[in-house]
């Protein structure tokens, strides 16, 4: 019953955005993954019934038992990887290859080594990782001006004046408004939605040498760099203790189990989960959670509905999506920016990790969110090297 008691119109709102965003920013990714393991229209339907349950129960889960907002997500640059190391792989080979991949992560969770290596992090270079993530994000919602003024500057102007008076609200009459300007321009596509039930396709699964080496293995890796690292990173900066060893080692045990339905990998979210997290979501901390509750029920329609469900997300356009996301992320990366820089002797470290992660770079497949931890852990050793060699 204290579920129902903590529920709210904003948290509601909130867990909606953050499956909005999340799957209108990659879910093509993934049906490209899809194809390239050569899966039919049957087949990538069940990608999304298994992918959209699986995200759907480790929110929903996780969540109900800690009482903390916990989001995960498909890992987008693992279907990036997908879309280059599925040459001369059948779909059942792919299949073994997803499998290992959320046994690898099951371990690395539910042992421990994760975490602790995650501990090790200084407060002040997480949230520099955090803003450098986010903040194009919030760029995006001036730069959308440029193509979509009438839609994108009512909503920034309600923001504002939500964020004075009502700031519970704000997000949601701005998802209002936007989606009533969007409407009225004729740029909401809602002649494009369609119901269509998604049933899930078993495929067995068949292990091969070249298939583990250039699949499970990349796989594992980029999800944990990439997606796991800003994923924590962001849960640390936000100030919630989330027992991240057993939720990391759920979410591996989850893609395991749903692999032969086509979820190739679930991770920590980190932009999306920043959403659930912040004041938007609730001014309560402790009622927080229920944002994250919320995005899981929207992730279990998603699997419910399948093309349904992405028929109407695709119906929002790209500038109302992008205004949204970015409103509902500013408190956060302000956040980020004054935790990171407030300590003057990391200062230093903390804008490099910023600039590497805000940069966007990817090298070796690997995104900047990892490269950026490296970068600013390598500024705050080489800061502190004439101290410890005079000690």
């Amino acid at each position: 019953m204290g579920f129902f008691r903590d529920i709210s119109l904003s948290a509601v709102v909130a867990g909606f955005v953050t499956v909005l965003v999340g799957f209108t920013s990659s879910a093509v990714i993934v049906f490209q993954a899809a194809e390239a393991a050569g899966a039919d229209a049957a087949v990538k339907a069940s990608w999304m019934w298994a992918l959209g349950w699986g995200m759907g129960l480790t929110c929903i889960l996780p969540s109900l038992r800690y009482r903390m907002p916990v989001v995960t997500a498909w890992s987008t640059p693992g279907a990036a990887v997908l879309l280059t190391a599925m040459a001369g792989v059948s779909l059942a080979e792919a299949t073994g290859a997803f499998m290992v991949s959320g046994l690898l992560i099951a371990l690395c969770g539910f042992s421990g080594v994760f975490e602790k290596a995650m501990k090790r992090i200084p407060p002040g270079l997480a949230s520099g990782m955090l803003a450098g993530v986010l903040v194009r994000f919030g760029m995006n919602v001036f730069t959308a001006m440029q193509g979509s003024l009438a839609l994108v500057l009512p909503m920034f102007a309600a923001y504002l004046v939500m964020r004075r008076y009502r700031p519970r609200y704000a997000i949601p009459v701005v998802l209002l408004l936007g989606t009533i300007i969007a409407a009225w321009q004729g740029s909401l596509h809602a002649d494009a939605l369609r119901m269509e039930l998604a049933s899930p396709v078993l495929v067995m699964p068949s292990w091969s040498v070249s298939a583990l080496i250039g699949v499970a293995l990349p796989l594992f890796m980029v999800t944990m760099a990439s997606q796991n690292v800003p994923g924590v990173a962001v849960i640390r900066a936000s100030g919630f203790a989330v027992p991240v060893s057993p939720v990391i080692g759920v979410t591996g045990l989850v893609s395991l189990a749903l692999a032969p339905f086509g979820a190739f990998a679930l991770n920590l979210a980190a932009i999306t989960a920043a959403i659930c997290m912040g004041e938007e979501a609730h001014p309560e901390r402790a009622r927080r959670y229920v944002a994250a509750v919320m995005a899981g029920v929207f992730y279990c329609l998603i699997g419910v509905f399948g093309a349904a469900v992405a028929s109407l997300f695709a119906a929002f356009p790209a500038a109302l999506i992008s205004a949204v996301a970015g409103l509902a992320l500013l408190g956060t990366i302000g956040n980020g920016l004054a935790t990171a820089l407030h300590d003057p002797d990391g200062r230093e470290a903390a804008l490099v990790t910023f600039l590497v992660t805000a940069s966007g770079m990817t090298l070796f497949g690997v995104g900047s969110a990892f490269w950026g931890l490296i970068a600013g852990v390598t500024t705050l050793l080489a800061s502190r090297l004439p101290a410890l060699r005079a000690a």
